[in-house]
C-alpha cells in the first residue's frame, strides 16, 4: 500500500512516498521556488537524485508534475497504486484536535484558520485541492502541527489578557512542531522500553525553528511557541519571547507604522542571526565561536533561553525523567547538546561524551548514572503523516 506524505508551502512542495505498513520510503523529493520562476524539482529514487529546472506556477501544476514523474520514473505503475495522501497542516486552531479526513467542508475550515498561519494554511488547502483534482477518489488526511498541543490546560495556553479576546478572536497559545514532538516522545519511550504515560519528558525540537515541549502523562502539558511560532526561545532568525512594549518602542524609533513590518523583523532578522550579525546557521557560529565574540554571544543566548524553559517545565511537571534532542541542530550539533546538558548537571543530568559523539542516530547519550535519561531521536514527521493517513482513512 502506497501513501504519499506531503508538505505544501507558499513556494515549496515536499513529499515522500511510503510503502505501508512496512514504513519503507520508496521515493522522495521537493519542488522549490514554486511560482517564483526557475522552479527546481528534485527526486530521490533507487539511490539516485535527479534535478529539473522549469517554471511551475502553482500547486496544481506542481502536483501534475509530481504525479507524472512518479509514472515516468516507474516509481508507480498507475495512479491507482496511491491508497492515501497525508498533508502537514500548520494551524488547526481549536477546530482540529487530531488528524482528520480532508472533506470539502474540512478544507474550508483549514482556509478559515488562515489568520493563524497566513503563509501556510491557504497553501496547504491549495495542495489538497490540487491532489483532489487528479486523484478524486483517494482519501486525503490533514495532520495538524497544533493538534498535539490541544491537551494543554487553560493555565498554560491562555494569555493574561481580557478573556473576551480569547472568546471572540481565539487569542491563545497554540504551539507548533506538534507532529515532531509527538513522534520523538513516543519513539523515545519505545527505545527506553517504557510507557510514555509514566514519563515526565521534555522534547527539544531544535532546527531553524526551535520549540520546547513538556510532556506528562503522554500529553503535551506546555510548549514554548505561542499564538504563532514567533514566541518562545531564541531561534535562527526569530526573536522568541519579547516585551510587547519594546515592540511599540522600536516601531517609534524606526518610524515603522505597519505592525507587519515589525513582525517581519522579529521573524526574519532577529534570533541568532540578529545577535551574531553573521548568520542564521548555527554551523557558521560554531566555526567562528573562538574568533568572533558575537558568535559566542549568540550561542550563549541560545543555550540560556533553552535552559530557562527546561527549568520551568521541570518545575511544572514536578521533575524530569527524559530529555530528548531532535531536528537539525538537535540531531547534528554535538557541542550544543553537550552545552545544554552540562547546564543541567545540578539536576543530576550527565552526558556521556562517547555516546554523544554521533549525528542523527537514535540512541541514549547520557551516562548510566544520570538521573535524567538524555536521548537523541531524529524526527520523522513524514512517517507520522503516513501513519495517521492509514489510521484516519481506515486503510489498514
Amino acid at each position: 500500500m502506497k501513501i504519499l506524505a506531503v508538505n505544501t508551502g507558499s513556494s515549496t512542495l515536499k513529499w515522500k512516498l511510503y510503502d505501508m505498513p512496512a514504513e519503507h520510503v520508496l521515493a522522495e523529493g521537493m519542488l522549490d521556488r514554486m511560482g517564483l520562476g526557475d522552479s527546481v524539482f528534485t527526486v530521490k529514487f533507487n539511490g539516485s537524485k535527479t534535478k529539473e529546472v522549469g517554471d511551475i506556477k502553482n500547486a496544481e501544476e506542481a502536483v501534475k508534475k509530481l504525479m507524472a514523474t512518479l509514472i515516468d520514473r516507474k516509481i508507480i505503475g498507475s495512479f491507482d497504486e496511491i491508497a492515501g495522501i497525508g498533508h502537514r497542516i500548520v494551524a488547526g486552531g481549536e477546530t482540529f484536535t487530531e488528524s482528520a479526513l480532508m472533506t470539502p467542508e474540512n478544507i474550508k475550515k483549514v482556509r478559515g484558520l488562515a489568520d493563524f498561519a497566513p503563509l501556510h494554511n491557504p497553501a496547504e488547502a491549495g495542495g489538497i485541492e490540487a491532489f483532489a483534482k487528479i486523484l478524486p477518489n483517494v482519501p486525503q488526511v490533514g495532520v495538524f502541527d497544533t493538534a498535539f498541543h490541544t491537551t494543554m490546560p487553560k493555565e498554560n495556553y491562555l494569555y493574561s489578557i481580557p478573556m473576551e479576546y480569547y472568546r471572540k478572536y481565539g487569542a491563545r497559545k497554540y504551539g507548533a512542531h506538534g507532529t515532531s514532538h509527538r513522534y520523538v516522545s513516543a519513539r523515545a519511550a519505545e527505545l527506553l522500553h517504557a510507557d510514555l504515560k509514566s514519563l515526565k519528558m521534555i522534547t527539544l525540537h531544535m532546527g531553524s525553528g526551535v520549540s520546547v515541549t513538556a510532556i506528562k502523562d503522554g500529553k503535551s502539558l506546555d510548549t514554548s511557541m505561542g499564538f504563532t511560532p514567533l514566541a518562545g526561545v531564541t531561534m535562527s532568525t526569530r526573536s522568541g519571547d519579547i516585551d510587547a512594549s519594546l515592540v511599540a518602542y522600536l516601531m517609534g524609533k524606526l518610524k515603522i507604522t505597519d505592525p507587519n513590518q515589525m513582525i517581519d523583523i522579529l521573524n526574519t532578522k532577529s534570533g541568532i542571526y540578529g545577535i551574531s550579525e553573521l548568520s542564521p546557521d548555527m554551523r557558521q557560529l560554531e566555526q567562528t565561536i573562538d574568533t568572533r565574540p558575537q558568535s559566542k554571544l549568540a550561542i550563549d543566548i541560545f543555550v540560556n533561553r533553552i535552559i530557562k524553559y527546561i527549568g520551568s517545565y521541570t518545575a511544572i511537571m514536578g521533575g524530569l525523567d527524559v530529555l530528548v534532542f531532535t531536528a537539525g541542530i538537535g540531531e547534528g550539533d554535538i557541542k550544543m547538546r553537550d552545552r545544554i546538558v552540562k547546564k543541567l548537571n545540578y539536576m543530576g543530568a550527565k552526558i556521556d561524551p562517547e555516546r554523544n559523539d554521533v549525528m542523527a542516530k537514535e540512541r541514549l547519550i547520557s551516562t548510566d548514572d544520570s538521573s535524567v535519561k538524555v536521548m537523541l531521536v531524529p524526527t520523522n514527521e513524514e512517517l507520522m503523516i503516513a501513519r495517521d493517513t492509514v489510521r484516519v482513512a481506515h486503510l489498514a
